[in-house]
């Protein structure tokens, strides 16, 4: 009896600590997974995953620039909302029902020596060498992920440009961003997709000199689904309307709308 106690004690002893210890070891694989997309170093602040809700909540995520910028930070993310599908990835597919992306602030930076902190990004040196394949573009493998609805925030994007003295020519443009997109299934398309929207509605791609079309055509596949979910919005709007006005002229001409 005795033996049967101290098994159940031990058992109970691990459950509590893979409870502390999950949060811990999803925040690792997080931060190492960013970093085989991106090739920078990731920081993330605070973060929790539900058992009961398959949720997981990601505070003060920071992506850092390369040691030869003088700002630290260029992608600031206060909240990240993901729901994800547990049985699915225990298969081996990471699929997210849902993803919440809340940029604060993304801040592209020209260093003293005219190198800009976008170019140290995996998912950017692969389209500008011209590489077909999203899984051949880094040294490293990426995960399989399937994302089925992602919204998109953007708030501050900063131009930064210290390439004619210690004090930087600076620029900021308040996009305010919110876009929602459809089965993106390849990190590395997420990646540019968040370069290109945050980037396409401001001049910082000129005044950088930097290939924003180029990368935009790498994730058109993206781009087109959320215009169609944008247009399949708008036909179903179209088509309530229509049947509201139907619905008006039937009561008009109808016995009890019409004059006798």
């Amino acid at each position: 009896m005795k033996k049967w106690i101290n098994v159940l004690v031990i058992v109970a002893v691990l459950i509590v600590v893979l409870l502390f210890a999950k949060d811990f070891i999803i925040k690792a694989s997080v931060e190492k997974g960013v970093g085989v997309v991106t090739g920078l170093k990731l920081n993330i602040g605070g973060l929790n995953v539900g058992i009961l809700k398959p949720i997981v909540d990601i505070k003060n995520l920071k992506l850092f620039n390369p040691g030869s910028f003088p700002d630290k930070t260029m992608i600031d993310m206060p909240e990240i909302y993901v729901k994800y599908d547990l049985p699915a990835i225990i298969g081996g597919t990471i699929h997210l029902p849902e993803v919440r992306l809340g940029l604060r602030e993304f801040v592209v930076v020209k260093n003293s020596k005219g190198e800009l902190n976008l170019d140290a990004l995996k998912n950017v040196q692969a389209q500008k060498k011209g590489e077909a394949k999203a899984e051949e573009k880094p040294a490293g493998k990426a995960p399989k992920i399937k994302i089925d609805k992602l919204a998109l925030n953007i708030g501050k994007v900063i131009y930064k440009d210290y390439s004619k003295g210690s004090t930087p020519t600076v620029k900021e443009f308040n996009i305010n961003l919110h876009e929602v997109y459809t089965n993106v299934d390849d990190p590395y398309k997420l990646a540019s997709l968040i370069v290109v929207k945050a980037l396409i509605g401001t001049p910082i791609a000129a005044l950088a000199n930097f290939d924003v079309k180029g990368l935009q055509g790498s994730v058109g596949d993206v781009l087109s689904g959320a215009q169609k979910t944008a247009t399949e919005a708008v036909g179903k709007a179209g088509k309530t309307a229509t049947q509201a006005v139907d619905k008006m002229k039937g009561l008009l001409t109808s016995p009890f709308g019409s004059e006798k």
